[in-house]
């Protein structure tokens, strides 16, 4: 089980953090990413990070603003969304798969996702 917190309300420029935790079931190490979805769009790779931590991925649209990473509890992620813009409004989708990849097809667990809205 995946569960995301940490959504809401932003004004454009500045900062909100994700977080998401994951529990029961799903064994070995795995990688965790996060995927977005805004209304009318396919859902779309955001950012991931390897169970050591030491191997992330970003799309173009967030690198240099979001920062992911692991928690010292292995199972549990967080993504520092850094000066937001309007178009990162989405529902945010916390995944979990075998290793750090871009497709969501390569991730075998999802949560249930949390809303950011980011104002102008």
């Amino acid at each position: 089980q995946l569960v995301e917190s940490g959504g809401g309300l932003v004004q454009a420029g500045g900062s909100l953090r994700l977080a998401c935790t994951a529990s029961g079931g799903i064994k070995d190490s795995y990688a965790m990413g996060w995927f977005r979805q805004a209304p009318g769009k396919e859902r779309e790779f955001v950012a991931a990070v390897s169970w050591s931590g030491d191997s992330t991925s970003y799309s173009d649209s967030v690198k240099g603003r979001f920062i992911i990473s692991r928690g010292y509890a292995r199972n549990t992620m967080y993504l520092q969304m850094n000066s937001v813009k309007p178009e990162d409004t989405a529902v945010y989708y916390c995944a979990v798969g075998a290793s750090v990849a871009t497709k969501a097809t390569m991730y075998n667990y999802w949560g249930q996702g949390t809303q950011v809205t980011v104002s102008s």
